[in-house]
């Protein structure tokens, strides 16, 4: 490939940079190819080599736009492409590509577009491919949706063409580099110190407990936040379509799905994932999020000795958690009646927490809420912390406050023989204790 043609640098357009930059890449590469370097000396070549490839140009740009153009090139070869910058930026929780020229960050919990954009479908293609890959995955229009998470830990999503109608999308959910702690949380005013105590007595106590909650609302963090409530002595198996749970504790066993290969065949789901881990002498199961007949085998595991389990629902209410989880034990295939299905829910699930993503971006744990058994063949729900809210003010924050709805739980008995004893205060709708729960 000939270099591109000399030019004074107030001529060059786009398409000349454009031209610029895939010119250093392609040598780049065949440098990095012909030298046949290992991995780990691939940065440093390329790092070292750029200058003197520009050099050859003969081109003089100005020194501004010389560094752009190496940025983007380092990019492309050792980072992610254009989004390695947004990757780069602690401020931005998630990423997303909807096609080549249309790149969304959230900020602050605000959608912003950003300025960001690809050259072609080919090059969103190849950063999709960079992604996944080292990880044994792939993605084409016969299997045209892949999940996958970066080596940080960040959830990545990708579609392509012919269900990406607008061109190949990728959506990563960013991982945090400071593990938010619960301390954070109460902080953040997305849960109070009363309801931490609360859960943190019910998650010690080996309570089954499902965190649900939308789209985007939080569900993950929590769950993180929440599994370290568990004690180092226990052996936790952890369960997920792309690993990103990070608990602190020693005894972890992480597993992750695999997708099908070329043939489609050796698919492992989460739902064989499930059954298998009952085999690894589980003290608890935690599974990343429950979307389909594996809901069944969870709940089985619940109510067959494996207390203390820890799952996540998509659904906007606990009463629409229940109705979801119905739903996804229905889809195992074992044609069981509604009742026993509603039966066995009643029976392995202790409590619901609602994860929720406010108007304004706040996200919150807006209600806890403990299945309280059943009357006739409708499962009783009973909230023990509700978020109220009282209105917007003038710049659209969403006002109101979590507070205790005054019930106690009916598994009280369960926590005080576990060595929990739970004030009176911690119910009070207008509590202002300072300890409410003592070991």
């Amino acid at each position: 490939m000939t270099s591109p043609s000399p030019s004074a640098p107030n001529r060059f357009n786009a398409e000349d940079l454009a031209r610029l930059k895939k010119y250093l890449a392609d040598n780049l590469m065949r440098a990095v190819e012909s030298e046949q370097l290992p991995a780990a000396q691939r940065d440093a070549f390329v790092q070292k080599n750029i200058a003197h490839m520009y050099e050859q140009t003969q081109l003089k740009l100005p020194e501004d736009l010389r560094k752009q153009i190496f940025s983007q090139v380092l990019d492309d070869l050792l980072g992610y492409g254009p989004i390695q910058s947004l990757l780069e930026d602690d401020d931005i929780s998630e990423i997303m590509v909807n096609g080549p020229k249309k790149v969304f960050i959230e900020k602050g919990g605000k959608l912003i577009k950003s300025n960001t954009a690809f050259d072609d479908d080919e090059h969103v293609l190849r950063v999709i491919d960079r992604i996944i890959l080292p990880l044994g995955r792939h993605v084409d229009a016969d299997s045209p949706t892949v999940d996958a998470r970066l080596p940080d830990g960040s959830r990545v999503n990708a579609v392509v063409r012919p269900v990406a109608v607008d061109g190949p999308s990728i959506t990563i959910r960013k991982f945090r580099k400071d593990k938010l702690k619960v301390e954070d949380l109460i902080a953040f005013e997305s849960l109070t110190k009363q309801m931490a105590d609360f859960l943190e007595a019910c998650v010690k106590a080996r309570f089954n407990i499902i965190i649900s909650g939308g789209t985007g609302s939080g569900k993950t963090t929590l769950l993180n936040v929440m599994s370290g409530f568990i004690p180092e002595n226990e052996r936790i198996i952890t369960i997920e379509d792309a690993a990103e749970l990070q608990l602190q504790q020693d005894h972890v066993m992480r597993m992750e799905t695999k997708s099908a290969n070329a043939e489609g065949l050796h698919a492992v789901s989460i739902r064989e994932l499930v059954k298998n881990s009952l085999r690894m002498r589980p003290d608890r199961i935690v599974v990343g999020e429950v979307r389909g007949g594996e809901a069944l085998d969870m709940l089985q595991a619940m109510n067959t000795g494996h207390d203390g389990s820890l799952t996540t629902v998509h659904a906007n209410t606990p009463r629409d958690a229940i109705s979801r989880i119905e739903t996804l034990v229905l889809m195992a295939g074992m044609d069981l009646p509604l009742k026993v299905v509603r039966q066995q829910i009643s029976s392995a699930v202790d409590l619901i927490v609602q994860q929720s993503r406010l108007k304004d971006g706040q996200r919150k744990v807006t209600a806890v809420t403990e299945v309280a058994g059943m009357e006739g063949e409708i499962i009783v729900l009973t909230d023990i912390f509700k978020f109220i809210q009282t209105g917007v003010s003038a710049e659209g924050k969403v006002l109101g406050d979590v507070t205790a709805t005054g019930i106690r739980p009916n598994f009280t008995p369960r926590l005080e023989a576990a060595g929990f004893k739970l004030t009176a205060d911690i119910f009070a709708p207008k509590s202002s204790a300072n300890q409410s729960v003592r070991r």
